[in-house]
């Protein structure tokens, strides 16, 4: 009977972690990430900001959450997923996230890859520019095009009365008082 105790006691915390894993698994709806389903961003209630403007904006009808945040091959789409999805379960699970929440750099150069993705016939001479004197991934399109993927639909001009420059602009100056104090 002693040779069966330690065999029973490593089955049944086998099965504990097992459990709990998938237990956690279906509760978190984890077989949702592995779709393009933008309702599978709103699983985490922090997200529920940048669905709701994303549902007001332009690219609405065009690109999905993962047509600009993820890569297009499906190595790195998934590499991608794997990687954010360990992060954001870590801060969420810790509460140590920014709010609003930011976009990390990597995730930033992946969303520039994207919009030259689907524009590029119509940015590609001024995305490939000259370079000289410019530091590499100095051209930003979200620099001028903020509220594109989360905002309200804008047409030509306008973007000085659009509600959320204010609080783009107040964000920024936040974060840059963060970061010369």
């Amino acid at each position: 009977m002693k040779n069966f105790l330690p065999a029973v006691l490593a089955v049944l915390l086998m099965g504990g972690v097992l459990g709990s894993g998938f237990m956690t698994f279906y509760y978190a709806e984890g077989a949702s990430y592995f779709s393009t389903d933008p309702a599978a961003c709103v699983n985490c209630h922090i997200m529920r900001p940048q669905y709701e403007s994303w549902l007001k904006s332009s690219h609405k009808n065009v690109a999905t959450c993962a047509d600009c945040h993820l890569p297009h091959d499906v190595v790195g789409k998934y590499l991608a997923k794997a990687e954010n999805g360990y992060h954001h379960s870590k801060a969420f699970t810790l509460q140590n996230f920014h709010e609003p929440i930011m976009i990390k750099e990597k995730n930033s150069r992946i969303l520039q890859e994207s919009c030259l993705h689907c524009h590029k016939a119509l940015v590609h001479d001024m995305a490939a520019g000259p370079s000289a004197g410019r530091a590499p991934g100095a051209f930003s399109c979200v620099h001028c095009h903020a509220d594109v993927g989360h905002g309200e639909p804008l047409g030509l001009g306008g973007m000085e009365d659009y509600p959320g420059r204010k609080g783009l602009n107040t964000l920024k100056r936040k974060l840059a008082a963060e970061q010369n104090p």
